[in-house]
């Protein structure tokens, strides 16, 4: 499958379709809260109970979702990758995703839902990790291009926070 452009409101539409329960992380979770990032594929964690993986797989399968580092294998992710704590990252007919079983300190999805907040963008209800969590789980990482991101988001945070009313 060759790369293409990211169409994150088609990634959104597909796993919202599906019933998909996951929270929204990384660049694409920031930008939709205001940070001025660049962000070439969308990350998520997912619940892993045997219901949702269900779901996530029919959207990966709608999505045509192969491993990118083995796209010209053609291999498709399958349940036990999926209920992993590990990283999965897929290209898809919609650009790159990267479905996290966990992120940070090997935080999955029941640890991190209570550091959510829930939007809706055209139709499509979404979770999206807080600035303040983000911000925690991206220093717990440690990759270096996840730290080049944290003077943006902590200034982001910064602005949340002095326009909220008191």
């Amino acid at each position: 499958m060759p790369a293409c452009e990211p169409d994150f409101f088609r990634l959104l539409e597909v796993l919202g379709r599906h019933g998909v329960d996951y929270i929204l992380v990384g660049g694409l979770c920031a930008v939709l809260q205001g940070v001025p990032l660049s962000t070439l594929d969308m990350d998520i964690v997912h619940l892993r109970t045997a219901e949702n993986l269900d779901r996530l797989l029919g959207a990966l399968q709608e999505l045509q979702a192969v491993y990118r580092h083995h796209a010209e294998q053609r291999l498709a992710p399958d349940r036990s990758h999926l209920a992993s704590a590990g990283h999965q990252l897929l290209q898809t007919a919609a650009g790159p995703l990267d479905v996290l079983g966990t992120i940070g300190k090997a935080r999955g999805y029941a640890e991190l839902i209570d550091q959510t907040q829930e939007i809706e963008i055209e139709g499509c209800r979404l979770r999206l990790l807080t600035l303040e969590e983000l911000i925690r789980t991206t220093e717990e990482a440690g990759r270096d291009k996840d730290q080049a991101s944290l003077p943006l988001l902590r200034q982001a945070l910064l602005l949340q926070q002095t326009r909220r009313p008191p």
